[in-house]
């Protein structure tokens, strides 16, 4: 796992543990950072460039799924 992987990941387990103490789903916590990180996003990629990405992972979540390509 790279660095910035790993700093995500440490991140996002001390939300998670952080919201499941105060009764928070990790669906809702979820939800919230996903739009914080769009919004992030916004501020300097096109909302166009951020669909495409966002599409691309959707359409790629089935772990059964052979890939021809794998975006780097």
């Amino acid at each position: 796992m790279s660095g910035e992987h790993a700093r995500a990941r440490r991140h996002l387990d001390a939300l998670l543990q952080e919201a499941l103490s105060d009764g928070i789903s990790s669906d809702v916590i979820g939800r919230a950072l996903l739009n914080e990180i769009i919004q992030s996003w916004l501020e300097e990629r096109t909302w166009t460039d951020i669909a495409d990405e966002l599409r691309f992972i959707a359409d790629n979540l089935d772990p059964e799924q052979d890939y021809e390509f794998m975006r780097p």
